[in-house]
């Protein structure tokens, strides 16, 4: 995996938030909200959508503009709304580990209190054989975060507390720990499938990235892959025909058969 060096400074460019209290994994959210979204909506328009739809009779109205505000649209209406777009065309036909692993890596790139936190904490306590992860070692992570002046300014004890107990939820949401409101919780086996491994590479590659660089991107350490890992599901996709890759030593050479992410969502959506 990984070294340690890297671990600690992957996904480290962005200040932490406590955005995740507004909201978890919200995976059933999610998924209603894609169905109401249209491209050209403004947020407040979404909100306004939601809200009449009844598709949300639990939720308050305020809930549910933090939930729409602070949550999908932070994930899912940035870079132009490729998340939205992409996940609507996939989502009738995504298992629910597909569906799981989009909105991780979709609220990762967001939140980098989550992503630092799978980064440093989760994968390297599952590889050293852990059963359980307490709430207490995610607010012992954020506490000597703020300490090292990864937030604007100091958190309330309530505040580190409540967001500790949330990342520990989304992980919990997005199928890397058990479920369930509980103070300490279990590793779940996680493995990425192959539509996140094929999606994540051609978004890396069409966001710019070289062969070699999409290979050593931090976002494949979010599915506890190093470069090896990466390379070898890479190789065995190849044999399905996403795309052609000759790898030799540290060169790697993919020849990539699908000219945007629209063309391989269409691919992915036929399944």
């Amino acid at each position: 995996m990984f070294s340690l060096l890297c671990r600690l400074t992957l996904g480290n460019e962005s200040l932490y938030t406590a955005r995740l209290q507004a909201g978890l994994g919200l995976i059933s959210e999610t998924k209603s909200l894609l169905l109401l979204w249209k491209p050209d909506m403004t947020v407040p328009e979404l909100y306004r959508s939601a809200l009449e739809s009844g598709m949300f009779p639990s939720v308050t109205a305020r809930r549910l503009r933090n939930i729409v505000v602070e949550c999908f649209a932070t994930r899912y209406l940035v870079d132009g709304a490729a998340p939205a777009k992409h996940l609507q065309k996939l989502l009738p036909g995504l298992t629910r580990s597909d569906l799981q692993q989009l909105l991780l890596l979709f609220t990762c790139r967001t939140n980098a209190i989550l992503a630092d936190f799978i980064y440093q904490i989760y994968w390297p306590r599952y590889e050293a054989g852990d059963h359980k992860i307490h709430n207490e070692t995610a607010r012992a992570f954020i506490e000597q975060a703020i300490d090292d002046g990864k937030t604007v300014k100091r958190w309330s004890d309530k505040t580190i507390r409540r967001t500790a107990s949330h990342v520990t939820g989304c992980c919990a949401d997005y199928g890397l720990l058990e479920d369930g409101p509980r103070r300490k919780r279990k590793f779940l086996p996680f493995h990425i499938t192959d539509l996140m491994t094929v999606y994540l590479a051609y978004d890396l590659h069409h966001r710019g990235f070289s062969d070699k660089a999409l290979l050593n991107h931090p976002d494949w350490a979010l599915f506890g892959l190093d470069w090896d890992e990466v390379l070898a599901a890479l190789k065995r996709l190849a044999l399905d025909g996403w795309f052609l890759l000759q790898a030799g030593g540290e060169v790697v050479r993919i020849s990539w058969k699908y000219p945007n992410m629209e063309a391989v969502c269409d691919v992915l959506a036929e399944g």
